[in-house]
């Protein structure tokens, strides 16, 4: 069974969609294709959520990813847009939802860590949504 591309969309791709890239390669990679895209780009990942992907994970993102444009990446099955509170541009997809989640860039660790729990809990219930 061909595996499902699932991309993580926000508007500068430079932390919650990239936290979420990061993880879902790290633990998912055997069910499905990660990427992460923006409808605008950052020019650098932002730097909490690098130092503390690398604390948690042992994954150094700046080694692994980079800011990257919705067309830079392949066609999704699936899109997650993180919660954008502005324009995300409607892609193509079999399956989508937005999860909402706050922007941690500028706020404390455990701000950030608080995210990316949620983000473990959303694709938890997305795999089993998808019967991955």
């Amino acid at each position: 069974m061909k595996k499902l591309n699932v991309g993580f969309i926000c508007v500068h791709n430079s932390c919650r969609s990239q936290m979420a890239e990061a993880i879902g390669k790290l633990k998912y990679a055997d069910k499905i294709n990660v990427y992460s895209a923006g409808s605008e780009m950052s020019r650098n990942i932002n730097e909490d959520a690098v130092r503390i992907i690398k604390d948690l994970y042992n994954v150094n993102m700046i080694k692994t990813q980079k800011p990257k444009l919705i067309t830079d990446i392949p066609k999704l099955d699936v899109v997650i847009t993180m919660g954008c509170d502005v324009y995300c541009p409607i892609l193509e997809n079999q399956y989508s939802e937005d999860w909402d989640l706050d922007d941690p860039s500028g706020q404390n660790d455990s701000k950030f860590i608080e995210v990316i729990n949620q983000i473990e809990v959303n694709m938890e219930n997305l795999l089993q949504k998808l019967n991955l």
